[in-house]
């Protein structure tokens, strides 16, 4: 009986993280399909609406909380998009000074 409730709370979890998922990509297909504000407002709320995204895939589907068990799996993903962000940033930043340079 409780693998069975077991199952029913997992399911529940990727259910209501399925159903979040969804109206925060329709939330921001709206967005720019009806641009009710400015373009930098527009910029602005697509990129709240990604991070709020990001934090419901950690959530309901990575299964990464605050909690301290999960916390190594927490420190491990953003240590990667650290050094992704570094990546590209040090890749954007030497292609524009070439671009400098040859101007």
């Amino acid at each position: 009986m409780e693998d069975r409730q077991a199952f029913g709370r997992e399911l529940r979890r990727y259910v209501i993280g399925l159903v979040l998922a969804l109206v925060l990509s329709g939330a921001a297909f709206a967005l720019v399909a009806w641009a009710p504000l400015p373009p930098d407002g527009l910029l602005g709320a697509i990129a709240g609406l990604a991070l709020l995204q990001v934090m419901a895939h950690f959530r309901f589907f990575l299964h990464i909380d605050l909690k301290q068990s999960h916390r190594d799996d927490l420190q491990l993903i953003l240590f990667t998009g650290l050094i992704i962000g570094l990546m590209v940033a040090g890749s954007l930043w030497i292609i524009f000074n070439q671009n400098q340079r040859m101007m």
